[in-house]
């Protein structure tokens, strides 16, 4: 069985991940949406209030599961028994990022492969960081985000 993780913190997803995984689905038996527990970053989403968000937006893929990590991502992959890693790149400046990350995560477990999907243009400007900035000053997400995970905030 072809398992592949996804990781990220998905605070909150947005139409371009929903976009990412979508197209990865055909690659893969089961794809983990993995949410990554990151003490160093301020959360604006609960990690609740994520996985409720993921889980509604992927109801009809069964696919698809949603589970939550703390630690390195490439021990996550282990435990799920996944050596595949989809990654989405918007930018330039994603792939060179993405591709360190990679280079590192395959010197410590050769095994696990990074896929990269690129973005499709009309989502190459939307971002969690961006989506969580203006969610903060209390603007409109709607376009940027599914139904699904909207209908929850």
């Amino acid at each position: 069985m072809k398992i592949a993780l996804f990781p990220g913190s998905f605070d909150p997803v947005t139409k371009a991940h929903v976009d990412i995984l979508k197209r990865s689905l055909p690659l893969f038996d089961k794809v983990v949406i993995g949410i990554g527990l990151n003490s160093t970053k301020a959360a604006y989403l609960t990690i609740e209030k994520r996985k409720e968000m993921l889980r509604a937006v992927f109801a009809d893929e069964p696919k698809v599961e949603v589970q939550t990590y703390e630690g390195l991502t490439v021990e996550f992959c282990k435990k799920i028994q996944s050596n595949y890693m989809i990654r989405g790149i918007r930018t330039v400046s994603d792939f060179e990022y993405e591709k360190a990350i990679a280079q590192m995560n395959h010197a410590l477990e050769p095994e696990i492969e990074s896929i990269f999907i690129v973005s499709k243009p009309g989502y190459s400007s939307i971002s969690s960081t961006i989506v969580r900035d203006i969610m903060r000053n209390n603007g409109d997400v709607k376009q940027f985000i599914p139904k699904e995970a909207f209908d929850l905030l």
